[in-house]
């Protein structure tokens, strides 16, 4: 959990999946997140070799991140916790109404 835990990586994860990114694109692809909390996450998945951060020395000076064989290997449990998900959200919506009504 240490690795995977945080609410974004999993999402980091699978869009470094489809290729190459930059840190500002990743901040426009998650709006909801503050720029920060990305960054931060990025930091935390370099460190445990999930993603592979490189720089480039032109003008301007950029970085992208990557995704590691090891960060490919997690794929397939993301998709499955993805699964689980959509599969156990309408009886979650349903614990949430009557929990709604409960309070009212």
């Amino acid at each position: 959990m240490e690795v995977m835990g945080g609410k974004w990586k999993s999402c980091i994860i699978q869009e470094l999946s489809l290729g190459a990114k930059r840190p500002s694109e990743l901040h426009r692809l998650f709006e909801e997140a503050s720029p920060r909390v990305i960054n931060q996450q990025l930091k935390e998945l370099e460190m445990h070799g999930i993603v592979k951060k490189k720089i480039f020395s032109e003008l301007p000076p950029h970085s992208e991140y990557s995704i590691t064989e090891t960060g490919k290997s997690l794929l397939p449990i993301i998709e499955q916790l993805e699964e689980w998900g959509d599969h156990f959200r309408p009886t979650m919506k349903k614990l949430l109404d009557m929990e709604d009504e409960i309070q009212s």
